[in-house]
């Protein structure tokens, strides 16, 4: 939920910031993608709720992609405008937590099989330990 910090561990962030149109918090954020393809941003809203069942704490965060006319397209980089991500994150009560992510985006443009395997195969799994050292990392005093 914090931007600003995920600029600084997410290396594939180009841009991105949160603005307010027409009384509703929508995020811009432009990823970057390796050369020779062309750079992919998403427009969205996302809420975050957290919650106590049982004595443990749960946070669901939901997010889907919008269209704002104040945030147009820009030249040479492909919009998302197909995403979709449900994030659970439960405390184990002591020092994890269990995660659970269902996530959906039409990249759009062509996109080859070389970068679909190594996505499938390295990208994912670094980038979800980079969330994990990211976590780990996080301020304790925010």
């Amino acid at each position: 939920m914090d931007l600003e910090f995920r600029k600084q561990w997410d290396h594939y962030v180009k841009e991105l910031y949160e603005k307010t149109y027409d009384g509703e918090k929508v995020i811009y954020w432009e990823v970057k993608f390796p050369f020779p393809l062309s750079n992919r941003d998403y427009v969205y809203v996302r809420d975050c709720r957290e919650m106590a069942v049982d004595g443990r704490k749960i946070w669901v965060v939901l997010a889907r992609s919008v269209s704002v006319p104040q945030c147009p397209e820009r030249p040479g980089i492909i919009r998302v405008s197909s995403y979709k991500q449900s994030l659970v994150i439960e405390s184990d009560g002591k020092a994890g937590s269990k995660v659970y992510m269902y996530y959906f985006d039409n990249p759009g443009g062509m996109i080859p099989s070389w970068l679909v395997n190594w996505a499938a195969k390295s990208g994912v799994p670094a980038f979800l330990k980079d969330i994990q050292k990211a976590c780990q990392s996080y301020p304790k005093s925010t």
